[in-house]
């Protein structure tokens, strides 16, 4: 049998007609007339070479073949309604989903733990993985569905995927609580006195965005601590001497550090929230982005 034969039609009225065994009936539940109804029967008759239905006493009778083909061709177009069929209203009450989202130690921080108070309450059966950023892969791993939404800075995000602007984030400077050099914001030179703990998620790295504004004004600071993790440079800077420049979000809420305005200008970053294609209409997921938006 040559499949290219086939349309959605010619299959929707055979398993009208073995339903019916009438072609009169058959014809009436597709809005069709007799003769069209019999001129595709004919078609199918070509196709699957037999007669499929034959005349009988009380209608028609449908052949062996037509007998097999009967139940698997019911629920091969019940699978074709269900998948072209609008979309059902997302309850999340109900929902039992996964949803897989890339983000930093800071934006997990940040952005996470807001929103997941919010997402518990409302979809209690869902689950929530939150993987490691890597930035040269988020376009590929949405593609491929292994993530479903991305936390990224406004540099470099992939121009393919969609997104929205969740804040604006800005710098402060903080230390313990009792620091005895953040009783008040610093001077520039006190600044540049200090000695800083930075996050490197590359790894090992001394300089950042602080440094590059410094550097526009010909001073430098010592930084004499390179971590990976933001958790890790808060544990350090309860504990020690060191200060931090560091996301103003990420110690809102953090008792235990004295938080001051540094004495220079940084440059801030956008945080984004991205997305690909594929999932842009998905109701579940229009409703996680609402979530994550109404957090912040």
């Amino acid at each position: 049998m040559n499949i290219n034969s086939l349309d959605l039609n010619l299959l929707h009225t055979l398993s009208v007609l073995l339903a019916e065994q009438n072609v009169t009936r058959a014809a009436q539940r597709l809005h069709l007339s007799q003769p069209s109804v019999s001129a595709q029967l004919a078609r199918l008759r070509l196709v699957f070479d037999d007669p499929l239905l034959l005349p009988g006493p009380r209608g028609m009778l449908p052949t062996a073949r037509a007998e097999v083909l009967r139940e698997p061709l019911r629920l091969a177009l019940e699978a074709v309604e269900r998948a072209v069929a609008t979309p059902d209203i997302f309850n999340p009450a109900d929902a039992d989903v996964t949803w897989r989202i890339a983000a930093t130690d800071y934006t997990s921080s940040a952005l996470m733990l807001p929103a997941l108070k919010l997402i518990r309450m409302a979809a209690p059966q869902s689950r929530m993985a939150v993987l490691a950023l890597n930035p040269p892969q988020v376009a590929q791993q949405l593609e491929k569905g292994e993530l479903d939404l991305v936390f990224h800075t406004g540099d470099n995000a992939p121009p393919t995927l969609h997104q929205r602007k969740l804040f604006s984030e800005r710098y402060v400077l903080a230390g313990r609580r009792d620091h005895p050099h953040l009783q008040q914001p610093p001077t520039l030179d006190q600044f540049c006195r200090l000695e800083f703990v930075m996050v490197s998620p590359d790894g090992g790295g001394f300089s950042a965005a602080t440094d590059e504004a410094l550097a526009q004004l010909g001073r430098s600071r010592r930084v004499v601590l390179s971590v990976p993790h933001f958790l890790l440079m808060q544990e350090t800077l309860v504990n020690s001497d060191l200060v931090a420049v560091l996301p103003e979000r990420l110690v809102r809420h953090a008792t235990q550090l004295t938080v001051v305005d540094p004495p220079l200008a940084i440059a801030g970053f956008d945080i984004l929230l991205l997305w690909h294609e594929r999932l842009h209409r998905d109701p579940a997921q229009q409703w996680l982005r609402q979530q994550i938006v109404a957090a912040l």
